[in-house]
């Protein structure tokens, strides 16, 4: 038993080996994946130059929480890799879960007022 009375809990060095690289490897084929969208989305506009103003703005907007939401992620799993006990891990994981909710409900205010300034301009007669 531990110092507070509670079973002492320890990852076997062989699985936070493991875990770690997986984690690499996922870490680097996100950064991967960002860098290819990045490039098509480049490309995509290269050839639309038409493509509304609101539209850019809600899928740009978009892929920016997606990729924040990722980000936050990988950045939970990890620092779920150098917890010491189960204690920790409830911690980590309660923080996680409020600032994603947190996070969420702003990225949804955000995108309703994006989605409804495009839909205004979209519906505003042209002068």
């Amino acid at each position: 038993m531990s110092d507070n009375g509670r079973d002492h809990f320890e990852i076997p060095k062989d699985m936070r080996s493991m875990a770690e690289a997986s984690f690499d490897q996922a870490r680097k084929t996100f950064e991967q994946f960002v860098t290819n969208a990045h490039a098509t989305a480049g490309r995509l506009e290269e050839r639309n130059a038409s493509v509304r103003a609101g539209a850019k703005d809600i899928s740009s907007k978009a892929f920016a929480y997606a990729e924040k939401n990722v980000q936050s992620s990988l950045d939970y799993a990890q620092s779920l890799l150098k917890a010491k006990d189960l204690t920790e891990i409830m911690k980590l994981h309660s923080d996680y879960v409020q600032g994603q909710m947190r996070s969420l409900a702003e990225q949804a205010s955000e995108m309703g007022q994006i989605v409804s300034r495009a839909a205004m301009d979209a519906v505003k007669p042209k002068t």
